[in-house]
């Protein structure tokens, strides 16, 4: 009996140690909203969850949305945590302008890291385009009302001397743009993403496609006008058929975070992402251009604590709230 009983306490007492660690080991989950499924940002998004995961301890679930402005809302509503945006759609939402200047400045997220150059992409099957300004009177992709790429478009055309009612304009994504292309329904589409672009290199592999130069007047006109664009070169080769670099303008696709994040769980994730760069850059090219200076410049809303202490154990400060 004395036996039966010292099994039944030992039995106990293993039951309890394993009810607590499971307790103890409770993982944090966060929803990472991406792009288009066509676009960089959901693969990348999945590389970078995968890393955060594994490296961090955080169950990320990566899911395709509209984009910057989807996710920035998404943040606010609690329905993602982490996003990818562009730099400049980020500071309309800090700052209450253009795309959210009906609804409202939006500041329930903290910057995490700049990840890569997004390049303001004029693709076309038309061998007549060959400028911005060839753009009069066709039928044009621009993005969604209110998004990022609609704003880069209006806001190359405009250097250009084009209004929208200039065009006729189609609001697409990137996927419907490269099917409007195939089919022969829009002359031209604006996609802004990293180079390449699945999108593009579809397109670039089974048609003529190719990429019209944004460089002279009108890039030097919108860098002028506004500090969210850099000039940018996408590599000869970069797409199937591109004998030559093309010159473009760029903004920096930026990975931010819930406000409300604990300090240790985002240190965690940024610490998991830059101390394992050269192998995410095996997995996707954009991984390349993960460094302490991508990360850290050009940024116009302030960052999460757990981010710049990790910059911090580097060298870099940053403006963190």
């Amino acid at each position: 009996m004395k036996k039966m009983k010292k099994l039944f306490a030992l039995a106990l007492t293993a039951a309890l140690t394993l009810s607590l660690a499971a307790c103890g080991a409770s993982t944090t989950k966060m929803t990472m909203g991406t792009g288009g499924s066509a676009g960089t940002y959901y693969g990348y998004g999945g590389v970078l969850g995968q890393y955060i995961k594994n490296k961090a301890g955080i169950d990320v679930t990566v899911v395709a949305t509209d984009g910057s402005k989807a996710n920035i809302q998404g943040i606010a509503a609690g329905d993602y945590q982490l996003g990818t945006v562009q730099s400049d759609v980020m500071a309309y939402a800090w700052e209450g302008t253009r795309s959210f200047e009906s609804t409202g400045k939006i500041d329930s997220f903290r910057v995490v890291a700049g990840l890569y150059a997004e390049s303001v992409q004029l693709v076309t099957m038309d061998p007549s385009i060959k400028s911005v300004a060839d753009l009069k009177g066709r039928s044009v992709s621009i993005g969604a009302p209110g998004s990022g790429v609609y704003f880069n478009a209006t806001d190359v055309l405009a250097a250009a001397g084009l209004a929208e009612t200039d065009i006729n304009a189609q609001y697409q994504s990137f996927a419907d743009s490269a099917d409007a292309l195939k089919d022969g329904k829009i002359d031209a589409a604006f996609i802004v993403a990293g180079a390449p672009t699945p999108a593009i290199t579809e397109l670039c592999t089974t048609n003529s496609a190719y990429l019209v130069p944004i460089d002279g007047a009108v890039a030097d006109a919108m860098m002028a006008a506004s500090p969210f664009y850099t000039a940018y070169v996408i590599p000869a080769g970069t797409y199937p058929g591109q004998d030559s670099d093309v010159t473009t303008v760029t903004v920096k696709a930026t990975l931010i975070v819930d406000a409300k994040a604990s300090d240790d769980a985002v240190y965690n994730l940024t610490k998991a992402i830059f101390d394992n760069a050269a192998d995410i850059a095996k997995e996707n090219g954009k991984g390349a251009e993960l460094s302490l200076d991508n990360a850290t410049s050009g940024m116009t809303a302030p960052f999460h604590k757990g981010a710049a202490k990790y910059f911090a154990e580097k060298g870099v400060t940053v403006d963190a709230q």
